[in-house]
């Protein structure tokens, strides 16, 4: 025994074999990575570890992806191993900055060159720890082999520690291979969150009581700690409207009475216009950001009172101001509010205001149905997505793309189990969708997991059908094939009088070459086809792509507010 550090130490092995029994520390189940000889030390090691399942994926970036949704299906870290340093390494960079929009707590590591080597301009060398720290909660370059346990372990605390994120670790082929002492440690976890003080609950309750039409906007805050039944308990005791932010149209079950759906310029008419009519809103978990609000009153009502909880404090009051700030865990606020509120002998809850939205959402997904093409040729988005809408299983998993139909399909989905939509969040990421949702799967293998894309986003991520294939990851993909980079072909189109360059796309069939990737493949024209086609692919027990042929003509212009100095031109 070490008196000293009070640790036992098991056996001297290699650095390659201290990261896998990392990994066993943390109970990782599932590692997916592209193999190199940088980080060969890592995946012999892995060879012995049966209780870890390798995902060997086709490319570095895509394979951060599967992490990420693996990660954010789960709460949990989603590990995913470069095996070359140098482009290895880069390949990561777009998968990494995709998690860090995301909040995602996704591992990634990389090999590197060997110490010795550094800064002669050896093969492959990079500055990668430069490279990763902008997009990244922390990176790491390891320097001596005693020293990775202890990292890798303080990289899988710093992932999960709310706000939660992406951490990369560069090991040394030098430092893999060397010995070191191996000691048992247990899980660091932060299992203390801050939580509000009693001043700061009571300001927030009378100015909440004190209101005619309040809202609570419920973010990633609230979805990524599974706290939606905590935020329907406190509309339901104060009878008011939730909305979602953007992205997380799931944070709540669509079937839900008090829910209205997403808000925003990217969501429904009905949730978008009571955060523009409230006077008070309760913020929960998000930060009134970007896709949510366009930086802008005209989608946000400028009279509000904001009161904001965020875990982050340099989200508080960050776009716009607010009444109350409280730096805390969402979900925590939202269950102490309504343990303070329940304890009131009155409580004069909102009628009119929540009567009034009731009856308009009502009438909204009405019309909604009623107004979908569903017996038009070519398919219309409208038709496409009300299709979905009666045909999916009530407790898919849902992963979407950017892109002008993806954006479209965002609130137009029905969402039941929650999290249950993964998207690209703020980082806008096209190709995403495909690989999140073999991560998805892995996580939560019960669920259907969907995946809905362009036929651009499909064509740059469609070699991983080999990985589906090998794993017996059964996804089902749907390709809204368009023929075009949609959303900036509706710019040149509304915007620069139809002077297309580089918009449209020729694609092979997508279905056809799943059959080739020895996944299954089903091919759509009419909204008919639709019904049967999503059942066989449920039902084949293979990952299987169903291609769609969607109305080229079908794009809308999503940004036009970027564009405003153009309107006049074309």
């Amino acid at each position: 025994m070490n008196k000293s550090s009070n640790k036992k130490i098991i056996h001297k092995i290699s650095g390659g074999k201290a990261v896998v029994e990392s990994f066993k520390t943390e109970k990782v189940k599932h590692v997916f990575g592209l193999i190199g000889s940088s980080t060969m030390e890592i995946f012999d090691a892995l060879y012995d570890a049966k209780d870890i399942n390798f995902i060997g994926v086709r490319d570095e970036r895509t394979g951060t992806h599967m992490a990420d949704g693996y990660a954010r299906a789960l709460g949990l870290p989603g590990v995913m191993i470069a095996g070359q340093n140098g482009p290895g390494a880069t390949n990561l960079i777009t998968g990494v900055a995709q998690a860090a929009a995301a909040f995602s707590p996704v591992i990634s590591i990389a090999g590197a060159i060997s110490s010795k080597d550094v800064g002669k301009n050896t093969f492959q060398e990079i500055d990668q720890q430069t490279l990763f720290e902008p997009i990244t909660k922390k990176t790491w370059t390891i320097n001596q082999a005693d020293k990775i346990q202890e990292i890798f372990q303080d990289a899988f605390m710093l992932a999960l520690t709310p706000r939660c994120g992406p951490v990369h670790i560069n090991l040394p082929r030098d430092i893999l291979s060397s010995n070191t002492n191996f000691t048992e440690l247990n899980n660091k976890r932060n299992a203390n969150l801050p939580v509000a003080s009693i001043n700061d609950l009571s300001k927030t309750i009378d100015k909440i009581l004190t209101s005619s039409q309040p809202i609570i906007i419920a973010g990633g805050g609230i979805k990524n700690t599974n706290g939606y039944q905590d935020v329907i308990n406190l509309a339901k005791i104060l009878n008011i409207p939730i909305v979602a932010s953007a992205g997380h149209g799931d944070v709540i079950p669509f079937g839900e009475n008090l829910y209205a759906g997403q808000m925003g310029p990217r969501g429904n008419p009905i949730a978008s216009k009571l955060v523009k009519e409230a006077d008070v809103i309760l913020a929960l978990g998000t930060r009134l950001g970007f896709n949510s609000t366009f930086f802008s009153y005209e989608n946000i009502n400028k009279q509000a009172s904001i009161i904001q909880v965020e875990i982050d404090p340099t989200a508080l009051g960050r776009y716009f101001p607010i009444s109350i700030g409280i730096c805390a865990d969402a979900r925590t606020v939202a269950k102490q509010l309504y343990l303070q509120i329940s304890k009131k002998k009155e409580i004069n809850k909102i009628e009119k205001w929540t009567q009034i939205f009731i009856k308009e959402r009502k009438n909204y997904l009405k019309i909604r149905d009623d107004n979908a093409e569903i017996n038009k040729t070519p398919i219309q988005p409208s038709g496409l997505f009300k299709t979905l809408r009666d045909v999916l299983p009530k407790d898919s998993a849902v992963t979407l793309d950017a892109g002008t139909l993806c954006l479209q399909a965002t609130d137009m989905l029905n969402y039941s189990n929650p999290p249950s939509l993964f998207t690209p969040l703020d980082f806008g990421l096209v190709g995403f969708s495909f690989a999140c949702g073999l991560g998805v799967k892995l996580a939560k293998p019960e669920r259907p997991v969907i995946s809905l894309m362009g036929d651009g986003g499909f064509g740059m991520t469609i070699s991983e059908l080999s990985t589906a294939v090998q794993y017996n990851i059964n996804t089902v993909t749907i390709v809204m094939n368009n023929k075009s980079w949609g959303a900036e072909k509706a710019y040149q189109r509304d915007f620069y009088g139809e002077r297309y360059i580089g918009a449209d796309i020729n694609n092979p069939p997508f279905d056809k070459v799943a059959e080739l990737y020895g996944a299954k493949g089903f091919h759509v024209e009419k909204i008919s086809e639709l019904k049967e086609a999503i059942n066989s692919a449920l039902k084949c027990n293979k990952p299987s792509v169903i291609n769609v042929d969607v109305d080229p003509q079908a794009l809308y212009s999503f940004r036009r507010d970027s564009f405003k100095h153009r309107q006049n031109k074309n």
